[in-house]
Order: structure tokens, then C-alpha cells, then sequence
């Protein structure tokens, strides 16, 4: 991979206690192949790093900028999740329920007994549409929630867990429909990106389209257990996930995309959004003066609730809390196939390497977006860097139990 040159302008504010992560970031531009991106850390609510630098385009014609947007993939999936935990919050959605209580026509072809829980925690057994789809079939919200009510599950639903890599937003989004009325881009907008100011959405707006930078799919991942299984066994199931996708990951740099509420993997935002978001979250609900949920709900966001060795999509070791992610993988398995943050922290990584997260224990909200996009299914060196460099700058030692610990 090719790097910027390391005279690249790292632009923003970073606090003396954090010049670690202002480093990583350069050394990203440097020595990593970083094209454009942005990272920000609050810590107790405080912003300590705000930076961001290189080009918003493949060309370089567009420079990376405070206001510049990205794609940010599946950590759309930790602000949709944010949703159900605000509806649960307010009594609205019990996680223990059934999702046919709140959905009826899902209750179909075995899936009567499967929970809330079940869904956020990806053992709900719908890691993909197993139908195929028709080209352009997720910009149809109606038909993608009908033939996942349709669909049978692939292993008894509380049993395992499989990363419900697109399937889950649909999922959640249309709870999310069912209860309140609005979409699920609706809502996230109206009671939480809207009162704290953040630069995040689940379906962008035409008038800010101009912000959106320009993404660099990366090439299949050789070193990921996944990309080479589905290279090998064609035929798998776990490989609708990215051969049943209506056209989905095609499209990422096309404006209709953008705007379509896509609450697994088509959330665009900033890394101060990011922050922003999870601000709340590493406190006690509340930053300022907007509360999101009540202290307890934090206690759900961040308790694991399935875990494996292998998961059964993205074969790898994988935990998940209701619709968060943990700490997973290991550092032995390369770049991309890893993604460690503390053992209290909770998040979720986006393909390509963008990363969002809160750590109460810590103090830390993060977010990083960037538009070269890394292999695998986790972080790579670039994301991974950033997130030791401020867990290092708030007084953490070592991550060699699998998490960082102080």
C-alpha cells in the first residue's frame, strides 16, 4: 500500500495529555497508508482530540476538512442499537419480549419464541437473506422487512451466534417502526444526532451530500478466515452476506446510498459525532444536558450476552452485547481480524476500519472515520493504533489479556 507523504497537515485541536493519539494519527499519513480521516476522544466529556487531515477524494482535489463526512459501515449498527436502548429505557420495547409482540407477520416459520435480546445479540439465527434479492432490494424497506419476516432461521434461534452483518438493521429498524411510528433515521435524528448537535445520520439529507468524501474499497482480505471461506465454499451460507446484498456494497459512493436509511451499515458521519454520541454513554447517560438513557441502561449496553471462539459468519472469535460490540479477536490473528478496546467498553467497528466506542471505566468516547478502507472484518493498524494511543494516554498499561487493562 502506498503512503501519503509524511508532510501531511495534521489539522484540529489535541490536548497535551494526548499528544499519543495526535502522533499515531500522523504516523497514520506516514507509514500506514492513511488517505484522508478524522479522529476525536473526549475523556469525562471533555473534548481532548479533535483532529482530522489528508484528502476527501481519490484525486487529492478535495482536501479533509472539520465539516467532511464519511461512510462509516457497521458502526452505524452501535446508533441504531441506541434507538432500541431509548425505547426499552422509556418501557416502550422489552428486550425479553418477543419480537412478534411488537411485529406480528415475524412471529412466521419458527420464529415465534425469538426475543429482542435475541436479534441484538446475533443469535436470532438471520445473519442473511437467504432468498435472493433483487438488484436494489435494501432501497425497498417494505420488501427487505417482508422477506425477513419470511425467512426460517439457520440454526435454533439463543443457541449460537452469527454477525447479522445487514439483516440486523432491518431488524431493528422496523421494531423501531412498529413501536413509535417513525423510521428508524427519524428517530435516531429527532432524539439523539438532532439534541446533541451530532453530525451523524441514518439516511443523509440531498443538502449535505457535498461533505460526504469519496471511499476506496479495499481488496478481499486473503488473511481473513471469512473472505477465504467464502472464496472456497461459494455455496455457504454466510457468504449471502456479501453475494445477497441487492448491490449493496457497490454502491457506497453513490448519493442515493447516502440517503437511504441503511441502520446496519450506510450510517454517514464525522469522528466528532462519533464522540459525540458515546459522549453520554461513557458518563452516566446524560453530557450536556441531553440524557439519552437512565444510568442502569448502561449496565445492558455493556454486559456481554453471546460469545464464541467462532463466530459462525465471520469465523472468528466474536461478543456482542445487545447490540453492541466488545473486545473480540486477538492481535495474533493480524490486522483486520481484531478489535481491542477496555473490558468495560462497548462500540462497534465499521468495515474498512472506522470505529466508534464509549469506556465509562476509562472516560472515553471515541470516534474515527476515514474514506482508504483497511481489510478484514475489524481494525487494522491505522484504528487500532489510534484507540492505544489514548487508552495509553489515560494511564492503561497493557492489552495482553485481550483488553487493555491499567
Amino acid at each position: 500500500m502506498r503512503s501519503e507523504p509524511d508532510t501531511t497537515e495534521i489539522q484540529g485541536h489535541c490536548a497535551p495529555a494526548f499528544q499519543s493519539v495526535r502522533e499515531a494519527f500522523s504516523r497514520n499519513f506516514a507509514e500506514h497508508g492513511e488517505r484522508g480521516a478524522a479522529v476525536t476522544v473526549r475523556h469525562r466529556g471533555d473534548l481532548v482530540v479533535d483532529l482530522w487531515a489528508g484528502s476527501a477524494d481519490g484525486a487529492g482535489r478535495r482536501p479533509w476538512t472539520r465539516d467532511t463526512l464519511a461512510v462509516v459501515f457497521s458502526t452505524t449498527k452501535g446508533l441504531a442499537a441506541l434507538c432500541l436502548h431509548i425505547l426499552t429505557d422509556r418501557g416502550q420495547i422489552d428486550f425479553e419480549a418477543p419480537v412478534a409482540r411488537y411485529w406480528p407477520e415475524f412471529g412466521a416459520n419458527g420464529k415465534g419464541d425469538v426475543t429482542v435480546a435475541m436479534v441484538l445479540s446475533h443469535q436470532a439465527g438471520l445473519p442473511v437473506w437467504q432468498s435472493p434479492l433483487p438488484d436494489g432490494a435494501l432501497y425497498n424497506w417494505d420488501l427487505a422487512a417482508r422477506r425477513l419476516a419470511d425467512e426460517a432461521p439457520l440454526w435454533e434461534p439463543g443457541t449460537a451466534h452469527g454477525y447479522h452483518g445487514l439483516t440486523i438493521g432491518w431488524l431493528e429498524g422496523e421494531l423501531v417502526r412498529r413501536v413509535t411510528g417513525r423510521t428508524i433515521g427519524a428517530f435516531f435524528h429527532e432524539e439523539v444526532a438532532g439534541p446533541l448537535g451530532a453530525d451523524a445520520w441514518i439516511g443523509l439529507p440531498e443538502t449535505e451530500h457535498h461533505r460526504v468524501a469519496e471511499m476506496e474499497l479495499p481488496a478481499p482480505d486473503p488473511a481473513s478466515d471469512f473472505f477465504r471461506k467464502i472464496t472456497d465454499e461459494p455455496d455457504w451460507y454466510g457468504a449471502k452476506l456479501v453475494t445477497n446484498d441487492g448491490g449493496d456494497l457497490a454502491g457506497v459512493n453513490r448519493p442515493r446510498r447516502w440517503s437511504m436509511e441503511h441502520p446496519s451499515a450506510g450510517g454517514v458521519a464525522n469522528a466528532r459525532a462519533l464522540a459525540q454520541v458515546y459522549a453520554p454513554l461513557s458518563l452516566d447517560g446524560a453530557h450536556g444536558g441531553v440524557r439519552l438513557v437512565g444510568a442502569d441502561r448502561l449496565v445492558g449496553m455493556r454486559t456481554v450476552r453471546s460469545a464464541s471462539s467462532r463466530d459462525l459468519i465471520l469465523q472468528l472469535p466474536t461478543t456482542f452485547t445487545l447490540g453492541f460490540s466488545k473486545t473480540w479477536g486477538a492481535r495474533s490473528l493480524g490486522p483486520g481480524n481484531y478489535v481491542i478496546l477496555g473490558e468495560q467498553a462497548f462500540g462497534t467497528p465499521g468495515f474498512g476500519g472506522s470505529l466508534g466506542f464509549a469506556d465509562g471505566e476509562a472516560g472515553l468516547a471515541f470516534g474515527y472515520v476515514m474514506n482508504r478502507m483497511g481489510g478484514g472484518v475489524g481494525l487494522n493498524a491505522r484504528g487500532q493504533g489510534l484507540v492505544d494511543a489514548a487508552y495509553r494516554a489515560v494511564g492503561y498499561r497493557s492489552s495482553e489479556p485481550g483488553f487493555w487493562v491499567r
